[in-house]
């Protein structure tokens, strides 16, 4: 797959890269990284000499017919796994549980702390659970990734990607040893991840806020919501204006 994806990638996007010698020739080490698009997960094991998996959803892989199973081939080659997200706390165990799986293999693990896509390329709090838990559980380095500018290759709605240079900064790697053995702790889970939000933020220049993006996501549909709705109280009232 790094033949046939990484490569073309690289050809035809050029993406630069800097901080590569901050990525291990060996060994276990989780890298971290802002989500801004779908297409982050192929570039940054494009350009890594190291397998990198990822987690994806269930749906991928699950999918009948041939085009079900071309799709369930392409992931489990570009190195992704399957995690069920049905019930959120299912989700969260089973994702741990891959990326420690991954992990004890001596392989890279690759995580969004963010949980989801940013809505609008700004950088949102990190989810306590799956980061921390598995790097305390491992003790594995965590290593900051900034995607830069991925979202503007191919904005939601748009089916052709757009040609252009795409950046990753990789950062170095973070030592979380001094919490060994306090992985139930909540302010721990808390701190770790948040340290790790800020050195993504440092990377990538992106605005913080302090908040989940399926949050902001929700804000942001509820406000599409109610402005759809309201336009469409604006075109009845100017009907009945005119009748």
């Amino acid at each position: 797959m790094k033949v046939a994806i990484g490569g073309p990638l690289k050809v035809a996007f050029r993406p630069w890269v800097e901080g590569l010698e901050n990525i291990p020739a060996d060994g276990p080490a989780i890298l971290a990284s802002n989500h801004l698009s779908f297409s982050d997960s192929f570039f940054l094991p494009a350009v890594l000499d190291r397998k990198v998996t990822f987690i994806a959803k269930a749906e991928y892989f699950t999918t009948p017919g041939v085009k079900g199973r071309l799709t369930a081939a392409f992931f489990k080659g570009v190195g992704q796994l399957p995690v069920d997200r049905s019930g959120a706390r299912g989700a969260g165990e089973a994702a741990i549980k891959s990326g420690i799986e991954v992990l004890e293999r001596g392989e890279l693990f690759g995580i969004y702390p963010e949980g989801t896509r940013s809505p609008d390329g700004r950088l949102y709090r990190g989810k306590p659970g799956g980061l921390a838990r598995v790097a305390l559980a491992t003790g594995a380095p965590v290593i900051p990734v900034a995607m830069i500018d991925t979202e503007k290759i191919q904005p939601p709605g748009k089916v052709m990607p757009k040609l252009m240079r795409p950046g990753i900064r990789i950062g170095k790697p973070l030592d979380f040893s001094r919490y060994h053995g306090m992985e139930h702790d909540r302010f721990v889970l808390r701190a770790l991840t948040d340290e790790v939000m800020y050195e993504i933020m440092k990377l990538s220049g992106q605005e913080y806020v302090d908040m989940y993006a399926t949050a902001a996501k929700r804000q942001i549909a509820e406000a599409a919501k109610a402005a759809r709705e309201a336009e469409k109280a604006s075109k009845e009232a100017e009907k009945k204006a005119e009748a």
